[in-house]
């Protein structure tokens, strides 16, 4: 054994083996230690492989802290995500659950971890964001819901905190990368599906309006319509809960000239459509198409099926992910979309009854 190597029960003194120990062994700074460990440069070759040697011969394993205050390298860090949304209507949003299972999924590979937090509003979240970057709890973050005039990407660019936005770049300002669907061309794909079917009165049930995506699809629907000839479209605004999509689908139907076709923000409000739909004696889709959005197990569940724009909401995450440590280990971040979500037709679309 090496000198200064210490064997099964561990550090000199019998405890838990340190960075300091493995510098000792190496004949080298904890400085050096530290750089080589995490993959940075400022280190020749053969000292990087001198401590590496030693960190395995004494069995040195990195701490949970000391993996968050790393830094930048393969296999370190902690991933900070907040989210402006109760805990109870976050736990019910496939959305969510599937874009966290695709963060995770890399995370995983790297053995890196995922703090999560939710919060009220977005001034709490850029509080948490601040706190987090100056005790160095995470390596980077990953911001969500985006706004327009968005007061969190200013505030995280100001910090020099690694972050990327899930949204259009064009909510950025290009101050912070971001990974994007195209909803435009989503909302067109599914506006020219029902047009075709033969519906001239569709609706949607949208988001909160001060999202940026719910603005882009408000916009996009707005646009193909005119452009098809179809009558303008209403927009409702929700929380995105299944309560608030039902009321905004009442509210639709018990209208004069009721829509023969409703596009939803997401499938637990779809799901309740069907529900409202019920309730009046309208039938799904003889009287009334639904589409809903992402398409979760939730719309092969209900009777009929659920159309849906299908989005691979996990394979999402896990892109978010991967560019958020290009982003922190400084390499290039490829640019473009990610695959623009597909309609898949079931039972609930059909052509309108006349």
């Amino acid at each position: 054994m090496r000198r200064g190597a210490t064997g099964p029960e561990g550090g000199p003194t019998g405890g838990r083996v340190t960075i300091r120990d493995v510098a000792a062994l190496a004949e080298v700074s904890v400085g050096a230690v530290s750089l080589a460990l995490n993959g940075r440069p400022g280190v020749s070759g053969a000292t990087r492989e001198r401590i590496r040697a030693a960190a395995e011969e004494l069995g040195w394993v990195p701490s949970a802290v000391a993996r968050s205050l790393a830094g930048p390298g393969p296999g370190s860090g902690t991933v900070g995500l907040v989210i402006t949304r109760p805990a109870r209507q976050l736990g019910l949003e496939p959305f969510y659950m599937e874009f966290i299972s695709g963060i995770e999924s890399v995370l995983e590979e790297r053995s890196a971890t995922l703090l999560l937090r939710l919060v009220r509003d977005r001034e709490q979240e850029i509080a948490v964001h601040r706190g987090w970057w100056r005790t160095r709890r995470v390596s980077g973050s990953v911001l969500v819901d985006l706004a327009e005039a968005d007061p969190r990407i200013p505030a995280l660019a100001a910090l020099g905190m690694p972050a990327v936005a899930a949204g259009h770049p064009g909510l950025t300002g290009g101050e912070l990368t971001a990974v994007w669907t195209d909803d435009s061309a989503a909302v067109e794909a599914v506006v020219r599906y029902l047009a075709m079917l033969g519906h001239r009165r569709i609706a949607r049930v949208g988001g909160d309006p001060e999202l940026g995506h719910t603005a882009i699809r408000t916009r996009a629907l707005a646009a193909v319509a005119a452009q098809l000839g179809l009558e303008p479209p209403r927009s409702l605004p929700t929380d995105f809960s299944g309560r608030a999509g039902a009321r905004a689908t009442r509210m639709l139907l018990a209208s004069p000239n009721r829509p023969t076709a409703i596009i939803y923000d997401n499938d637990i409000m779809a799901v309740a459509g069907i529900s409202v739909a019920a309730e009046l004696g309208l039938q799904v889709p003889a009287d009334l198409s639904l589409i809903a959005w992402d398409d979760s197990q939730l719309c092969r569940l209900t009777h009929p099926a659920l159309s849906a724009m299908s989005h691979d909401v996990h394979g999402y995450g896990a892109l978010v992910a991967r560019t958020l440590f290009d982003v922190v280990e400084r390499r290039a971040v490829p640019v473009g979309p990610a695959p623009t979500p597909v309609l898949v037709p079931r039972g609930s679309s059909a052509p309108p009854a006349h």
